[in-house]
Parts: C-alpha cells; sequence; structure tokens
C-alpha cells in the first residue's frame, strides 16, 4: 500500500461558507496563529540535552550550534556513569559554539543507579559525598571564565537513589515520606558549594517528577536560605504535564514568597517521541510557551544529541526540527491548536520578529489535512501580500542522515479584508514536522518551486513476502507503549537473514519515465548474534527481476532503531515490482539479520538535481536585517551586509567532497566566506553589480557552517545555492596499510568491507604503534584529510544505556603539535565511515601521524577503572586529502 505525502495548496484568506440548502462539508482542522497576542520574548529553550555531547568533535560544533543548543545536562567530571559526556571537557567546545549552561550531575561520579556510594550508615556516605563534591568544585573553578556557565546539580531523583528506600540509600526512608535527612543534606552540601565558589548557581531538587512534597522543599529552602539558583525537574510525562507543572510550580513560588527562578526541565521526552519532528515539536511548543528551558531525556547513546545526530557531523530529521525551532527570533504569538494541549494530534509553536518582518511558524503530529490560519496580519509590517514559504521536516530515523527540509510551496498570497491568510495542507504526515516563513510580498521576487515534484511510500507490512523467515513485528512505539521506538505504520518485517531463501516485494506504481530515488529504512542490531559475524547486512535489490543491487543496511545500538540505504532505480511509468531478496543468482547470499520498515521512492528529476536554494533573509543574521523592496531579489528579499554584518547558513552536503557554492548577491559592496568557522584564503565576494560568485568548496558530509561576512560598503546579498559537483577539487587517496606501520600496529585482512580488504589496527595504547602517511600537496594551505574509519568498541553498561565509545586518534602533521580528533561509533569494526579534519599542509610531501593513548582523569593522577577511555584509535581503512577551496 502506498503512502502518499503532504503537499501544501497556498490560497487565500477565508474558507468559503456553502449556500443555503447546500450539504455542508466537514470544514479541516484548524491551527490558528495570531500574530496580534504577544506571548512573551522568543526564549528557544527546548533546545536541550541529557548527556547529548560526547567530546570535542562527537558531535561536532556545526551541530552543537546549528542544532541552537542552550543547556546540556551531563556527568560530572571522571564519573562512572558513562563513558565520555565529562562536564569539563565538553564546557568548552560547548560554549564556543554558543551553549549556555552545563549542568553538572554531581552525583554521577558514583557508578551505578541507584548511586554506589560508600559508606558504613548515612553519615558516612554523605561525608564520602561531600569530599567528592569539593573535588568537583575545585576543578570547575580552574577553567577561567567558562566556571560562568557552570550549574551545579547536587542530586538527581533522590527519591529514588540516595534519599529513597533501596539498598544504596541514606537510611531506607524516602524523603517524600520523611525529608529531614533529605533537607539536612540539601543545606549542607549547598553551603558547601557556596563556600568554595560563592557565584556558583546551584539547581535542583531534580526529582523524577514534580512531587507536591516539592513545595515543602521549597518553603524549607527559603526558610534556611538555600534556595536553589535554578528549579529543576523531569518531565517523563507529556507536553500537557509541562505546562500543567510549571503552572503549579509557579504557584507555589507566590505562595511561598520567593521570587521566580529559572526552571530547567532537565528530562523530557520518550523512545517513542525522539527523532521523529512531528512527535517533537509538540513537546517543543509546549516548553516555549511555558518559557523555561528544558533537556530531551537520555534513553540511549550519548554523543548524539539525544537521537539527532547521526555520526558525527550528520542531523535527522530531529536535527532539523531543532535547527528550524532555534532560527525563531522576536516574540512568540498566540497558536490555538484545534485540540489544545492534547498530544498525538496538530500542534505548534510560532513567532513574530517585528524588524525581520517575517513570522515563523513550526507544527506537526497530524496526518492527513488541516489549515494553518494566520490571523490579524498587520499591513503596516507585511503589506496587502504576503510570501509563504512552507517546508517539511521529514522522520528519517535516529541513524538516518537528513538533508535540508523538503520546499513545498513558495507563493505569494493576498491577505484578507480581515487580515488574514489560511495555508491549506494537505496530506501531512504525523511523523513530520512542517514550518511557515512568512515575510512581505509583492515585490517581484520569483517563487522557488517545490524541491521534490512525486514521492511515496510503501510500507513493508502491506509488502508480499515469499520463503522461509518471515516474521510482522510490532506494534512498535505508540501512545500507549511510549517505551519502544516509533515506526513508520507501526509494524516492521523480518526475514531476510543469514540462511534465508525470503523475497519482500513491493508493487509500486510510478507517474513517469525516469530515474527515482530509492530509500530502504532497515535496521540490524549491532550486538546480534548473526550480525556480529558481519556487520552490516546485505540484501539484493532487484526491479521487475532485473539490474540486481547488493545494498547495506545500516545498524543501530539496538533492535527497531531505524537508518536508510539510498540507491537509485530507473523505472518507466506504470506499475512494478521492486524486491529486497535473501539470495541472488547472481551476486551471492545475505549474511546477517535485517527488519524493514518501509521504502520511500522519489522522482529524480530537474526538483531534486537543482541547486539546493539558501535565502539570505531566512539565514541567522548578525548586525543585518532582511529589506524586502529589492528589484530582482529571489524570495522574498534580500539583506544588505555592511562591514562586519554577516548572514550564516547550514548547509547539507550529502557527502563529503566537492561542491559548487554560488553566491547570488545584488552588488553594492564586498563580503568573505569562511566555512565551518575558518576563514577562507579567497577573492571577496561581489562586484559593482547584480552578479553571482562561483565557488568551488569541499564540504563535510552533512552540516555545514558557511558564512558570509561584510568587508566594504554593504553587499546586497540575495541567496546561496549549493550542489555536489567534481573535477575541480580532485581528492588524493592513500591507503593505510601502503603506509608505515610502527610498534604494534598491523595491517589486517579481518574486515571485509575495508577498501581491498585491508586496514590497519592496532595504533595506540602508547604512541610507538602509530601509522604514518605521508601525503602530497599541490600547494600550500588549508586541505580536508578525509579519514575512512571504523569503530565498535563498547563498555560494559550498568543500566538500559549501550555505551559505545569513541575512540580518539591524535594527529600530527610534519612533527608538530598533535591534535586530538574523536571518532563515534561505527556499531561494527567492519562498517566504515569516513570523517572529515581540516589540517594546514606544506606544498609537497608532509608526514601524517596517527597514534592513541588513554587519557587519564582530569588532575593527571589516576584512571578510569571501567574501560571508558580507550587508548586506541580507530581502525583506519584509508586517508583522502583534498584542497579545502579555489575561487
Amino acid at each position: 500500500m502506498a503512502v502518499g505525502t503532504a503537499v501544501a495548496a497556498v490560497v487565500t484568506t477565508m474558507l468559503a461558507v456553502p449556500s443555503a440548502g447546500m450539504a455542508r462539508a466537514a470544514e479541516p482542522e484548524r491551527l490558528v496563529i495570531d500574530l496580534a497576542t504577544d506571548t512573551g520574548a522568543f526564549h528557544g529553550g527546548a533546545s536541550g540535552s541529557l548527556y547529548g555531547v560526547y567530546g570535542d568533535g562527537a558531535p561536532s560544533r556545526n551541530l552543537i550550534e546549528g542544532m541552537h543548543l542552550r543547556t546540556v545536562s551531563t556527568k560530572a567530571q571522571d564519573g562512572p556513569q558513562h563513558p565520555g559526556a565529562d562536564a569539563l571537557e565538553i564546557l568548552p567546545p560547548f560554549v564556543d559554539s554558543g551553549g549556555k549552561d552545563v549542568y553538572i550531575y554531581m552525583t554521577d561520579i558514583y557508578r551505578g543507579f541507584p548511586y554506589e556510594w560508600p559508606g558504613a550508615d548515612g553519615p558516612a556516605k554523605l561525608a564520602d559525598f561531600k569530599e567528592k563534591i569539593k573535588k568537583q568544585v575545585r576543578q570547575v573553578l580552574t577553567t577561567g571564565d567558562y566556571k560562568d556557565h557552570v550549574v551545579y546539580v547536587p542530586f538527581n531523583e533522590p527519591e529514588g537513589n540516595m534519599f529513597g528506600t533501596g539498598d544504596w540509600s541514606y537510611n531506607r526512608t524516602s524523603w517524600l515520606d520523611d525529608p529531614k535527612d533529605f533537607f539536612a543534606a540539601w543545606k549542607e552540601t549547598y553551603r558547601l558549594i557556596k563556600s568554595l565558589d560563592p557565584d556558583a548557581r546551584i539547581a535542583g531538587p531534580n526529582t523524577s517528577l514534580l512531587f507536591d512534597q516539592v513545595k515543602g522543599f521549597l518553603q524549607y529552602a527559603k526558610a534556611n536560605d538555600v534556595v536553589p539558583d535554578v528549579m529543576t525537574w523531569h518531565e517523563l510525562s507529556s507536553p500537557a504535564a509541562v505546562r500543567t507543572s510549571v503552572a503549579k510550580y509557579r504557584q507555589w513560588e507566590r505562595e511561598v514568597g520567593i521570587d521566580p527562578l529559572p526552571i530547567n526541565v532537565n528530562e523530557y521526552g520518550h523512545n517513542y517521541h525522539l527523532s521523529v519532528p512531528g512527535q517533537v515539536v509538540q513537546w517543543v511548543s509546549a516548553i516555549e510557551e511555558s518559557k523555561i528551558d528544558a533537556d530531551l531525556a537520555y534513553w540511549n547513546i550519548d554523543g548524539n544529541l539525544n537521537d539527532s545526530a547521526v555520526d558525527a557531523n550528520k542531523g535527522n530529521g530531529q536535527w532539523w526540527l531543532f535547527n528550524a525551532y532555534g532560527q525563531m527570533s522576536g516574540h512568540t504569538v498566540k497558536v490555538t491548536a484545534p485540540h489544545p494541549n492534547q498530544q498525538y494530534t496538530l500542534q505548534g509553536v510560532a513567532t513574530l520578529d517585528d524588524e525581520k518582518k517575517q513570522s515563523r511558524a513550526l507544527f506537526g503530529g497530524k496526518s492527513g489535512d488541516a489549515n494553518v490560519v494566520f490571523e490579524n496580519i498587520d499591513p503596516k509590517l507585511f503589506g496587502k501580500t504576503v510570501h509563504a514559504t512552507v517546508q517539511e521536516i521529514p522522520w528519517t530515523g535516529q541513524v538516518g542522515d537528513s538533508a535540508q527540509p523538503l520546499r513545498l510551496a513558495e507563493q505569494e498570497v493576498a491577505v484578507g479584508s480581515d487580515g488574514t491568510v489560511t495555508l491549506p495542507m494537505t496530506g501531512m504526515n504525523a511523523m513530520s514536522a512542517y514550518q511557515v516563513i512568512l515575510s512581505p510580498g509583492g515585490n517581484g521576487g520569483k517563487p522557488a518551486t517545490p524541491s521534490t515534484s512525486w514521492r511515496t511510500t510503501y510500507e513493508a507490512e502491506n509488502a508480499t513476502y515469499t520463503g522461509s523467515g518471515y516474521s510482522k513485528n510490532g506494534p512498535e512505539g505508540r501512545p500507549s507503549d511510549v517505551g519502544k521506538f516509533a515506526t513508520s505504520g507501526d509494524y516492521n518485517v523480518g526475514g531476510l537473514r543469514t540462511g534465508s531463501d525470503g523475497v519482500l516485494a513491493f508493487d509500486v506504481d510510478v507517474p513517469k519515465d525516469g530515474t527515482y530515488d530509492l530509500s530502504v529504512f532497515a535496521n540490524s542490531y549491532n550486538l546480534y548474534d548473526l550480525v556480529k559475524e558481519q556487520g552490516p547486512t546485505n540484501v539484493f535489490l532487484r526491479v521487475d527481476g532485473k539490474d540486481p543491487q547488493e545494498l547495506r543496511l545500516p545498524l543501530g545500538y539496538k533492535w527497531v532503531v531505524w537508518g536508510h540505504t539510498d540507491t537509485t532505480v530507473k523505472l518507466t511509468a506504470g506499475k512494478h515490482r521492486i524486491t529486497l531478496s535473501a539470495k541472488d543468482t547472481d551476486l551471492g547470499v545475505t549474511k546477517g539479520d535485517a527488519i524493514i520498515d518501509k521504502i520511500d521512492l522519489a522522482l529524480r528529476d530537474e526538483h531534486v538535481t537543482q541547486p539546493a536554494i539558501y535565502e539570505a533573509e531566512y539565514a541567522t543574521l548578525t548586525g543585518a536585517r532582511p529589506g524586502y523592496t529589492y528589484p530582482g531579489a529571489s524570495g522574498p528579499g534580500a539583506v544588505a551586509l555592511s562591514k562586519r554584518a554577516s548572514a550564516t547558513f547550514w548547509v547539507y552536503s550529502p557527502a563529503d567532497g566537492e561542491s559548487t557554492v554560488s553566491v547570488d548577491h545584488l552588488g553594492g559592496g564586498k563580503a568573505g566566506l569562511s566555512l565551518n568557522g575558518e576563514e577562507l584564503d579567497l577573492p571577496k565576494i561581489g562586484s559593482g553589480g547584480p552578479g553571482t560568485d562561483t565557488v568551488k568548496m569541499f564540504l563535510s558530509a552533512g552540516i555545514n557552517k558557511i558564512t558570509v561576512t561584510g568587508a566594504s560598503r554593504e553587499l546586497v546579498l540575495d541567496r546561496l545555492r549549493v550542489s555536489p559537483s567534481k573535477g575541480t577539487l580532485v581528492p588524493t587517496v592513500y591507503q593505510a596499510e601502503d603506509g608505515t606501520l610502527s610498534g604494534a600496529a598491523r595491517t589486517t585482512d579481518q574486515y571485509t568491507f575495508a577498501t581491498n580488504g585491508k586496514s590497519v589496527t592496532d595504533i595506540g595504547n602508547g604512541t610507538a604503534n602509530a601509522l604514518t602517511i605521508d601525503v602530497v600537496a599541490a600547494r600550500s594551505g588549508r586541505h580536508a584529510v578525509t579519514i575512512r574509519y571504523s569503530n565498535a568498541e563498547q563498555a560494559p553498561a550498568t543500566h538500559y544505556n549501550p555505551d559505545p565509545i569513541a575512540r580518539h586518534a591524535d594527529l600530527s602533521v610534519n612533527g608538530g603539535p598533535a591534535r586530538r580528533v574523536l571518532f563515534p561509533t561505527t556499531f561494527h569494526f567492519n562498517d566504515f565511515r569516513d570523517l572529515t579534519v581540516p589540517l594546514t599542509l606544506k606544498k609537497g610531501t608532509n608526514r601524517i601521524t596517527f597514534t592513541a593513548e588513554e587519557l587519564p582523569d582530569f588532575d593527571g593522577d589516576t584512571y578510569n577503572r571501567y574501560d571508558q577511555r580507550s587508548p586506541y584509535a580507530p581502525v583506519i581503512d584509508r586517508i583522502a586529502v583534498t584542497p579545502l577551496t579555489k575561487g
């Protein structure tokens, strides 16, 4: 069965009223955005993460900054709860990437959950904890100005841990029943922290939900002058509970007589919600309406921004949702949903920025049709016509890379006499989020075409299976079972595995002859016995029994963790049968075990292959604002960049390599370009009149930060257009096994998916065990060094979180200072990924050396006792060296 996709048809204002005597058709649901009702300054607080940052580079600074990450809650430095995510190691890269606060879970200096704090009795346990608190605070005080971004969290879920009823508790008495011991401990630890760091900010009580007993905690804290600087609790419930709990807490503040405190709900959401834009946008709307900070819950692996990041530098659909949310500005406005504050229905958040003359709305959670209605559009801001851009942010799985949002429609729309515009949305997907950007219209800008003309989904459970081993699995995650993972259509299909003769056949119907993009949404559990042998499960694709292809399906950290494998197929108009098989007479047999969720088909026509468009008026602007009166501008307008004013674009690349970046401008001045924070050694962009400057630029796979900064006079920037290209920035590839190996480093043929079946392992465990590769640069300057690697090291876990380790390599060029690079998990040593590192090379031969050794704890006097800091570099397959740019 095929599932259609959303289309946005933009029409004018009021819905027609049926004439008398006519049968009245059911009207679509309405999401109403009242631009005249200001609900407060935009806050951006939903962009928070618990354990989402592993270390510098995992994830990349691009992902952190582009997600507009505001707060991170993480473990105490050198804590043994999980590998990575050490507070003082993530503090500098997080703050340097625009982050506000790092919340240190001081209790995570202990192993286990409940926390295993030693001591013969409660007072002895507390005494041990206080000594560890002293050490943590002393370490924070060595971080200079970064310490201003630290918030101390002395206790975590105390009712289930240190002051609960379990074996590891203070005295087996829950503070919810008798709070005196917890209150006394709170006072002691609070005063201890403040005595060591008078400027410290302290958060608590950090309960698993907002218990009624928290009001008593507030009363005690006020009476003893130990009121927290930030109020924290967890909402592993629903968006409705966020609004209700915040309102309840604010009432307690008034009753107790304390000033309003900042709030951080530092765990929110469930497995069923995370990674799914249409689910998460419902949480975002409640959190933003409440004007609080909140952190996505940590159910799975750390360092991937709570199922937002893929590898080091790619984002999935959830990442793009937060990228859109973080680019909101101005004030939020009233949004009335068809079912207010009811989860799993259409919900949204919207802003109005008077200076930008721009309104943005994010919404989702409903399948089918709905009308998005903007009311009270101010003619002084927008005029009589608005320019509406409508985008979709699809679900791409937990470990599935996502391109930039799809452009569904861009149109000029007349504002009705009552100040209203209605945008009918048809065929929406409940797993997607949608964005609408309104700007002044009527200025002659040519609207861009949709970024795809035809696409559809076919569910695996509706496909035909023949052969042995079939299973229909599910239902998976759903509102009544939020601990499970979301799945398209709720079910998936198993059977394609080692020894199977299964064939899964999808009957498809396409509108015209052409090439089609095909995405297979699939999963193999990396630690499952049949999967451990080879790594990625291979299956075989045919169209109408012809044109065989071998596909390697994505691995995940658990079952039902979805990614996608992408290819293209040539189809003629009409019906075809696409098969996925465990055997192929020409190509071989499947090794492993996979489950299939769905396939997506999209026509690869001029809509898809045209350059991606990034309008300047929609970019992140510093020292500039959009203008809407520029003749010849694309979209609704352009941006005048005076000296040092800038426009930052978050640009997607499907792979590491060359892209053509076209800078369209209307003249007036000149500007410089920077890529991922580095100013490029290029001639300035711009000229006396309108034109396009074209730059060949190496883009990393996933997310790239391109900034255009005014250099002289005012360059009127219209947009960027970006498309993959080749032939100018040509990579030179070096196989790792052809390098110089020293010590224990050795070549292996164990990993069959390495290039030529060979790679280098056992680099590290001391600097004597190294890999050295001599590379040649045609000219001096910055180069992209792309490392193809694998890493599947995993630490013993204490509970439900898989604990993969991000291995590291210390890279030295020509004997210079080493740069430490983190390599996120690839889930199997036979699953290779690319990671690009910019390095400065001299003209001629350069020697790049890979070494590794275990990093000691913060003070340098101890090492982790739980195998959570690897002494090894990843397995290295090859490196490719490419000039970073050419004008």
